[in-house]
């Protein structure tokens, strides 16, 4: 897995950590799960690298 790959990943799933945040704080359930749905991708999209890498060596 790339540097930006990883970067990539961890950006997305801190930006769903704060969507996820304002939409509790603003008791707004779309916003909240829309956020945990950022995190969910960006952990797939990991995951998925990280098979691929396996695969290389």
């Amino acid at each position: 897995m790339g540097l930006d790959d990883k970067i990539q990943n961890a950006a997305e799933k801190l930006g769903g950590k704060g969507k996820e945040a304002v939409g509790e704080a603003k008791n707004d359930p779309g916003l909240k799960a829309e956020g945990q749905a950022d995190q969910t991708k960006a952990d797939l999209k990991q995951a998925g690298e990280k098979v691929k890498d396996a695969f290389k060596e």
